[in-house]
């Protein structure tokens, strides 16, 4: 039956091709349409079936308890709903370009690329036929003074700026090595610049890696400090994996072959690996979701969120999602909350009832029963200082609608609902742009990220694909532990410092060890990781990721070099280039920019030429600004995505026409530490917690921090931009 098949394939080829001479492509000049109708309807089967498959093996994996990694890996980038139905429609569009390739490539022998030969019109068909070109639809915008959850038409002019289900913005054109979207280095031997790219778990062996015992904390930065920064990235970006586990062409399992075949993109291992022994294994990794620009066949990436900084992790990137976290049983305006567990009195986060996907929470204690909980983003249960920070926000939610219910009892649910989410968003961008981005940016804050003007409706606020990938330099300041502490900041046997990779998923530790109290007082009184050339990733990131699920933990390091080549992103120099800096050609110059000869060595051994430098581990490799906790290639990148999101905000808080000035006023005095105040049982805090701090000399009493002063909005006409004529 197979080479029926395969004959059957080639008659059909054959048939289909139109033949003239002389041509380019030797005879190749144009597909017929009805070759490209019968692949999309082959891929079409051909992705159902392989989703469907990956449902059923990973139901019965949970039924025998017997998940990997990187089912674990891939839980947190599972595409749920309207994402799901983007995503799906992408992989037919990819699904049927690998098939016409596979089919033409049968009878042409030389490099070949499919999108070479389609016509505009017959990239367009595939683009409607796939159903990838009506998910896109430009929106016709109503008036509302409030955001949509999606982003749509935060900007009028162009309503698909910022939005969610969205392919990533580029600064800089794709590099694939076909051109369309093999990532560099798929092809094994294949030259890059004139050098081959090392494996990026040998990058992560000899670069990444250092003893965590040496590890060096951060003297002027809290954990606190980190937590935000994997927060508000929750809040712009998520880049999904498709849903199949086994390839689509040939149904091989991704999870027990190393085969290199999409969407299979599985780690390699180098010689003389320090925990890996067996060469021919793998650490599986599977290949972000594909997007697509209308009327381009290049492989994009998806980013299922939006790229405004407005609280969508606490509310949810698409309507469905968003109807879900909302109380709906009253008219109170506010966000849903668990019924069956309290945290000495207060609210935690209603769990997830989303079939299977619960039970990788409840696999971690099989005892408690606790599944994972629900939030806007979900990645909520990754860890459990992310699930204090969304807990947090919840009861902040909740806490804002009480009073303007009690100031404006006129308004109806809806009304306290989005004036409540409006604040909330305002807040979350003046604590991100005033309080945390200095910090992080240092001396290069007024230059990367100059003082807010006016809202730019031409400027484009989309998450560029490299950004997704560089703010990753978070992970350069995670603490191999957890840590809880009890009253007056004290260690208890009670609650342990727990080993990092024993946490994933622990919705047991939150609900039965004390709640979220302990959390943020570890976060706040313990120093963040500092990272240093020599001290780029712990091993608890490095070496045992996920490794509670079974033998072979995820290396965290090579997967962000690796994702970087999966996007498609150039390299260093590239991306220098970019940001005006020196391009460094040879050993002396990059030495020179990373003022550290050795490791300019390290690189060069491995890579050849800086230009081929994966930009994730060229980054967070450059010596630190001033006051800063980036280089320079990383505050240039990390700046050029804020300046955008920011200025391309038509709802950003300093707009004038946003908020009053006396409400204005109101939430530049909102801080991270009067929020856990008003919704913890804390009374003792540092009036920075960004900062590293000492109790008690760093801390003050709650009653000594500022409240929210809400008072602006009283008896004020919901959205009017005038003070109500009352007052």
């Amino acid at each position: 039956m197979p080479s029926l098949r395969r004959l059957s394939c080639l008659l059909l080829v054959f048939g289909s091709l139109q033949m003239v001479t002389p041509s380019f492509y030797d005879g190749v000049e144009e597909l017929d349409n009805n070759l490209i109708l019968s692949s999309v309807q082959e891929a079409k089967k051909l992705v159902d079936f392989a989703y469907k498959r990956t449902r059923d093996v990973l139901k019965e994996r949970l039924r025998k308890r017997t998940m990997t990694p990187s089912d674990v890996m891939s839980y947190f980038k599972q595409p749920v709903a309207t994402s799901r139905t983007h995503i799906r429609a992408a992989d037919y569009m990819e699904t049927t370009l690998e098939l016409l390739n596979e089919k033409v490539q049968s009878i042409y022998s030389r490099p070949f690329n499919i999108s070479d030969v389609l016509t505009a019109n017959q990239i367009d068909m595939l683009h409607k036929v796939s159903g990838y070109a009506f998910l896109h639809l430009q929106k016709n915008c109503q008036q509302s003074q409030y955001r949509t959850f999606t982003g749509e038409c935060n900007n009028r002019r162009f309503p698909n700026f910022g939005v969610s289900n969205r392919p990533y913005t580029r600064l800089l054109p794709a590099q694939y090595e076909d051109g369309r979207g093999l990532p560099q280095g798929w092809t094994e031997d294949r030259r890059i610049n004139g050098f081959r790219l090392p494996l990026a778990r040998a990058v992560s062996n000899q670069i990444i890696q250092f003893p965590e015992r040496q590890q060096t904390l951060d003297k002027q930065r809290s954990l606190m400090f980190m937590q935000w920064g994997q927060w508000i990235d929750h809040d712009l970006d998520l880049a999904p994996e498709t849903p199949a586990r086994s390839t689509f062409l040939r149904g091989i399992d991704c999870d027990h072959s190393c085969a290199r075949e999409p969407p299979c993109y599985p780690l390699r291992i180098p010689p003389n690996d320090p925990r890996i022994a067996n060469r021919s294994d793998c650490i599986p990794l599977f290949r972000s979701s594909p997007a697509f620009q209308q009327g381009s066949p290049i492989r994009e990436q998806m980013n299922v969120l939006t790229s405004y900084v407005d609280a969508s992790q606490v509310y949810g990137s698409t309507n469905e999602l968003a109807s879900r976290l909302r109380n709906n049983t009253n008219q109170l305006g506010l966000m849903a909350v668990n019924k069956n567990f309290f945290d000495n009195g207060r609210p935690y986060l209603p769990f997830s009832t989303n079939g299977i996907e619960e039970d990788f929470c409840r696999q971690t204690n099989k005892t408690s029963g606790l599944p994972c909980f629900l939030a806007g983003d979900g990645r909520v249960s990754e860890q459990p200082g992310l699930t204090a920070f969304h807990t947090l926000f919840v009861r902040e939610h909740n806490r804002i609608a009480g009073e303007l219910r009690r100031m404006n009892p006129r308004w109806n649910g809806e009304t306290l609902f989005q004036e409540t989410r409006k604040i909330l968003g305002a807040i979350s961008q003046k604590i991100n742009y005033k309080d945390w981005l200095p910090l992080l940016l240092g001396s290069s804050t007024s230059r990367v990220l100059p003082p807010y003007r006016a809202y730019n409706e031409s400027v484009n606020p989309g998450a560029s694909n490299v950004f997704s990938l560089v703010f990753r330099m978070g992970h350069t300041m995670i603490q191999p532990f957890i840590y809880r502490l009890v009253d007056n900041y004290r260690t208890s046997q009670r609650l342990p410092p727990v080993p990092l990779h024993l946490t994933f998923f622990n919705t047991w530790r939150v609900v039965r060890e004390g709640g979220i109290d302990p959390l943020f007082r570890g976060l706040m009184a313990n120093q963040a990781k500092l990272n240093r050339q020599n001290q780029i990733l712990v091993d608890e990131l490095r070496e045992h990721l996920f490794e509670l699920f079974k033998r072979l933990g995820l290396d965290l390091g090579a997967i962000n070099l690796q994702r970087g080549r999966d996007h498609g992103l150039p390299g260093y120099n590239a991306w220098r280039r970019f940001c005006g800096l020196s391009q460094p050609s040879n050993v002396a110059q990059l030495a020179q920019v990373l003022r550290n000869r050795p490791l300019a060595e390290k690189f060069m051994s491995l890579y050849g030429t800086p230009n081929n430098i994966d930009i994730w581990i060229g980054a967070v490799a450059e010596p630190l600004l001033p006051n800063a906790r980036v280089g320079e290639l990383l505050s240039c990148l990390i700046g050029n995505q804020f300046r955008r999101t920011r200025d391309g905000d038509r709802f950003y808080y300093e707009r004038s026409s946003e908020f009053t000035i006396a409400q204005r006023a109101a939430i530049n005095k909102a801080t991270m530490a009067r929020m856990i105040c008003d919704n913890t049982a804390i009374s003792q805090v540092p009036r920075n917690v960004f900062r590293a701090n000492t109790f008690p000399g760093d801390f003050v009493n709650c009653s000594q921090t500022s409240k929210l002063d809400l008072s602006p909005w009283r008896k004020r006409k919901s959205g009017s931009e005038v003070e109500d004529p009352e007052e």
